[in-house]
């Protein structure tokens, strides 16, 4: 069956940046870019040209080392912006200027003291002057999870009519519920004329914790390209997570849609970001939290002993994490307690077993958890540890 592909945008070295304290140095973006290349992400926004000498010199080497992915250069609706955003990416190989202006009736009436139409013909103006530099032009709407859809259609149908190659849709606020945006996206695929012109792109924050919910809406609608980050890193509660929306596409095939994506690097990019960025995801994050893959309840321990999808969806080899992890508490149950005992060297019988439990359970009420040094004491002062030694 034929699927249709979903590029990948990733924003972690423009939009992740912008958690505060996580400022990469240049060397620090050129390792990540580095790996992003080599996870096969299609789009590497390197950042804000104009923004400081130091994010133009990085996205200047950026361009220059990236040998796959488009390397793009934010810019806004100003002359100035976007010039020096298509100097920073001169020597990429597949340059893109992603240059855009807010829409909704709140940017424009208190951000630009504007109107629509003093807006409208910005956007035009912006996409037109940028198509002089580049013929990779992203149009983004900011605040359309908030613009009304007639008026956002509008505005995506002279950016296109200016030479847009792609559109992006952003949820800047992380406002929209997943129907309201996927209805969003699907009413701009049927009224904007020459649509199909255009690639829809969805940029979703994270606010009410639905990023990743209104990605998929949104490429179920028509969208082909989402903007997302590493770990879900990103300004305020942070952007959709890259690991989460290529993964969902991966496990649900009967969605039809593919990513380029090797996912078998996604938890070394993760423990990379975190390492240079200072910030690690929650344990309990889906698919590369240290948690994700990590079982203490006896009931699923038991169940994930006998047969790993029991209680996984995803191989944990195919987002590059070496195997499940069988934590002991006070919650494990027995089969938990004889796997981990039988990797530190006792085979034990189910008498055995049931003595040796009874020592666990004490031992395991005053801790958190249970370690394989702890396995060996609990063993040892066991009544039949003289019989397990001479099995």
């Amino acid at each position: 069956m034929s699927h249709d592909k979903v590029e990948i945008f990733d924003t972690s070295l423009r939009d992740g940046e912008q958690v505060p304290g996580c400022k990469l140095n240049t060397e620090q973006k050129l390792i990540i870019a580095k790996e992003l290349d080599e996870l096969g992400v299609d789009v590497i926004e390197a950042g804000f040209a104009v923004s400081s000498p130091g994010d133009f010199n990085s996205i200047v080497a950026i361009s220059k080392l990236v040998k796959n992915a488009r390397v793009c250069s934010l810019s806004r609706a100003v002359e100035n912006d976007i010039k020096v955003a298509a100097e920073s990416i001169t020597y990429a190989k597949r340059p893109r200027i992603h240059t855009g202006i807010g829409t909704s009736d709140s940017h424009i009436k208190y951000k630009f003291k504007s109107n629509r139409e003093e807006i409208i013909q910005r956007a035009y103006d912006a996409v037109s002057y940028a198509k002089t530099f580049v013929e990779d032009v992203e149009f983004y709407a900011e605040d359309a999870g908030r613009t009304d859809n007639d008026y956002l259609a509008k505005v995506c149908e002279v950016a296109i009519k200016a030479g847009a190659t792609v559109l992006n849709i952003p949820d800047t606020t992380g406002y929209c519920l997943p129907s309201e945006y996927g209805a969003k996206i699907k009413y701009l695929k049927e009224n904007v004329k020459n649509i199909d012109k255009a690639i829809i792109s969805c940029h979703c924050h994270n606010d009410l914790g639905l990023a990743t919910a209104n990605s998929i809406e949104a490429v179920i609608n028509g969208a082909r390209q989402v903007e997302c980050t590493i770990n879900g890193i990103g300004e305020r509660a942070g952007n959709t997570a890259l690991e989460e929306i290529v993964m969902i596409l991966k496990q649900h095939p009967y969605l039809n849609f593919d990513t380029n994506i090797n996912t078998k690097h996604l938890f070394k990019l993760s423990q990379l970001i975190s390492k240079h960025m200072g910030i690690s995801p929650q344990p309990n994050k889906a698919i590369v939290g240290a948690n994700a893959f990590a079982h203490s309840s006896g009931i699923h321990q038991d169940g994930v002993i006998k047969r790993r999808d029991t209680y996984e969806i995803i191989d944990p080899a195919d987002v590059g994490v070496t195997e499940s992890a069988i934590i002991l508490t006070a919650r494990s149950g027995r089969a938990a307690l004889a796997y981990k005992a039988k990797n530190v060297g006792y085979d034990l019988t189910k008498l055995q077993l049931d003595e040796v439990y009874a020592n666990f359970l004490n031992f395991a009420d005053q801790r958190k958890e249970v370690n394989d040094e702890d396995i060996h004491q609990i063993i040892e002062t066991s009544k039949v540890y003289r019989d397990i030694m001479s099995a």
